[in-house]
């Protein structure tokens, strides 16, 4: 069977201990930006980790880097999730990659059939579904898809437009 998703990755993501001080970081080190920065504390539903019903929350921050999306995840709670498997609590570190989904389920049986569990599964309210995948270890990161459709891919399109002849106003936006 081949991986139903796009195999683009659009997305590279970072989980941070304090998405203040790592949005700044990015800001001052590699002159990227601006980020936006969403709350998902209640949003998150249908959660499950590790094929159990569970909980997600996170702060995070979206800025274009040319072709490519920076996410930077703050997680919150102190259940256990995705995050939490490859990065500590206080620390910072590569996550994931993402690729667009047009078959969620093909991807978690492709994903499955290959030995890699899915890690968090779940829904932005009224939105999208995602997965992520540990492929850890052998890719040294998770892999996410996340359902493609015209509303979210225009919410991105707005955040690399604001990226393109940035200059430096207004680095963090909070929507």
């Amino acid at each position: 069977m081949l991986l139903p998703t796009d195999r683009t990755v659009f997305q590279n993501s970072w989980v941070v201990p304090d998405l203040e001080t790592a949005m700044r970081h990015w800001v001052n080190v590699c002159n990227i930006g601006p980020f936006f920065v969403l709350d998902h504390k209640q949003d998150i539903v249908d959660v499950t980790y590790r094929g159990r019903p569970s909980t997600l929350s996170m702060r995070l921050a979206l800025a274009q880097a040319g072709p490519v999306q920076i996410e930077l995840v703050e997680p919150l709670g102190d259940g256990p999730s995705c995050y939490r498997d490859t990065v500590r609590a206080g620390q910072s570190g590569f996550h994931h990659v993402c690729m667009w989904t047009r078959d969620i389920d093909a991807d978690a049986t492709h994903y499955e059939s290959r030995g890699f569990a899915v890690a968090n599964m779940g829904r932005v309210r009224d939105s999208i579904r995602f997965a992520y995948f540990d492929t850890s270890p052998v890719l040294g990161c998770m892999v996410e898809v996340m359902e493609y459709t015209p509303e979210v891919a225009a919410i991105f399109k707005v955040i690399a437009d604001a990226a393109r002849d940035w200059d430096r106003h207004d680095p963090i936006r909070y929507v």
